[in-house]
């Protein structure tokens, strides 16, 4: 039987403004204070690890020994059917501009760019499939955790469009629909995103709804 969450803190063990906002928001219903570990003052761990699962883990139990609290990582990343499923779990990496400008910071628009760049090489008939991946892992001060898999498949579009959401929003159109993760409302993304699907088996499963 897994291990339940309790009402109270729980630690999201991201620095990212954006992603914070977006869980807390999902977590909200459910009386769950969410904190960041970037305001606690905690460090990032290294993500060494092969799959979003491995990364998840690594973060929750990074963030839930330093904090003594319960914690909840979020690895996620696209994966490109024609790029053998790259960028994966090196999709924010993509975006780390001193990988090639040798200035600190992500640049989301290069990483989007390197992406298209890779498909137009391979020709216009290019299969643009892809998916959002999504592994959330909930993890306590002893050692116990959980985990919840999702994914959002669509396809990818050039130029970007929109301005709302981050990440790779703005090039990726979930299956069945027209306009980019960053052309929809929040509340449209929440309802279908990989990190929503994710969210409801968590939910299932930690809050019986």
């Amino acid at each position: 039987m897994t291990r339940k969450l309790g009402g109270g803190s729980l630690v999201i063990a991201t620095h990212n403004a954006g992603k914070l906002k977006e869980i807390s928001a999902l977590l909200d219903p459910y009386g769950m204070k969410c904190i960041s570990a970037g305001s606690l003052g905690l460090p990032e761990p290294a993500e060494t690890g092969k799959t979003f699962t491995e990364n998840a883990l690594i973060k929750a139990r990074a963030a839930a020994e330093a904090s003594g609290l319960a914690a909840l990582a979020d690895d996620s990343g696209l994966s490109v059917d024609a790029l053998d499923g790259r960028p994966g779990v090196y999709t924010a990496d993509w975006a780390e501009r001193q990988w090639f400008e040798g200035e600190p910071g992500r640049d989301w628009y290069m990483a989007m760019g390197k992406v298209e760049g890779l498909l137009q090489q391979k020709g216009p008939d290019t299969d643009r499939s892809a998916a959002f991946h999504c592994v959330l892992a909930i993890a306590w001060p002893d050692g116990e955790y959980a985990v919840y898999e999702g994914q959002c498949p669509g396809s990818l579009t050039w130029p970007p469009r929109g301005e709302m959401g981050f990440g790779y929003d703005p090039v990726f159109v979930p299956k069945g629909g027209e306009q980019t993760f960053a052309e929809i409302e929040p509340s449209a993304k929440h309802a279908i995103s990989h990190r929503a699907d994710a969210f409801a088996k968590l939910v299932a499963d930690q809050f019986g709804r």
